[in-house]
């Protein structure tokens, strides 16, 4: 709830000063900082918060009101659950320095490592849950997909974005989560070197048996996500994620990790669902999120340090909409 919202006075500078006095007291108590510098790690849901804090709901639902009234944390709805996060800071707020100011101060105080255990361990819980879906539906994969995208729907508007960009055959690419390998043949045959990565293995071995079918030998299989990509120190010109980031625990990561794996002007292209109300995809599809606000993935972006360069969206027949959207690194 904005603070405005709130407000019955005609006095706009009262009004203010009431906003003002909310806000200061809100970022006035310890474990409403120590929420705030986790929510810049990710959304959570209350119990997920709950449980990476170990306090009780009751008590934590008091201080995530006092935070959102204050305009210091917004709420998303995914399904039947209501997920926080840090809100997205424009120029148009009239405390937007003041909440820029406090979230950098906030954000120079680190977590301390028991929470980090706990953040860990909810994570992993998510990954699980989307691991294990792939896991027992890689033969149905293209089925499941259909339900919400087929390839076929936004593939060439896909490759005709791949086409505007400024790449030559001797740029290196990495496919993360390529499914069962239809963006990835495309890739190889336009591309020198190419990095398919998967943290599934059977999803691994169905692209590796569609490259194999179309006789191409110039792409690189590792079964693991971007962590494992940076052990190896996989570096390339151009990452892609197509219809992945909604079944990542944490889909920020993916900007931070793209950031460090990216050469110097390299590109990171996502293909992606915008938010939806469809809940039923988490069950039927293994998603975890509902899509994504385009201006929340530019937020990660910068914050990740790279730069949005452009957009496409694309409506489907279906209710769904797809957005591309190449960033740069800085």
């Amino acid at each position: 709830m904005a603070l405005s919202a709130i407000s019955t006075s005609n006095n706009p500078a009262q009004d203010e000063a009431e906003e003002l006095t909310a806000l200061c007291k809100a970022l006035a108590d310890a474990l409403r900082l120590e929420i705030l510098r986790l929510l810049r790690v990710s959304s959570f849901g209350v119990l997920e918060i709950s449980q990476i804090l170990d306090i009780r709901q009751s008590a934590l639902s008091h201080h995530l009101k006092i935070l959102a009234t204050a305009g210091l944390a917004s709420t998303r709805r995914e399904g039947n659950s209501i997920f926080y996060r840090r809100p997205l800071l424009t120029a148009d707020d009239p405390h937007y320095a003041l909440k820029k100011s406090a979230f950098e101060a906030i954000d120079k105080v680190a977590l301390n490592p028991e929470l980090i255990e706990r953040l860990n361990v909810v994570q992993q819980e998510r990954s699980e849950q989307s691991l294990q879906f792939f896991t027992r539906h890689a033969d149905k994969f293209r089925e499941k997909q259909g339900l919400v995208a087929q390839h076929s729907q936004y593939m060439s508007s896909l490759l005709d974005l791949l086409n505007s960009l400024d790449l030559t055959a001797q740029h290196s690419v990495m496919e993360v989560g390529p499914g069962q390998g239809e963006l990835l043949t495309e890739l190889a045959r336009r591309f020198e070197k190419v990095v398919a990565l998967d943290n599934a293995l059977e999803m691994l071995n169905l692209a590796r048996q569609s490259v194999a079918n179309e006789g191409l030998n110039n792409v690189g299989f590792i079964h693991g996500d971007t962590h494992k990509a940076l052990e190896l120190q996989e570096r390339c010109d151009l990452i892609l994620f197509d219809m992945v980031l909604h079944h990542l625990a944490s889909p920020h990561e993916a900007f931070e990790h793209a950031h460090s794996l990216l050469n110097d002007n390299g590109l990171l292209l996502i293909v992606e669902l915008c938010r939806h109300d469809q809940d039923w995809v988490k069950e039927s599809c293994g998603d975890i999120w509902l899509g994504f606000d385009q201006d929340e993935m530019n937020d990660w972006a910068e914050q990740a340090g790279l730069k949005t360069a452009q957009t496409v969206f694309l409506g489907l027949r279906n209710g769904f909409q797809i957005q591309m959207c190449v960033f740069s690194k800085i």
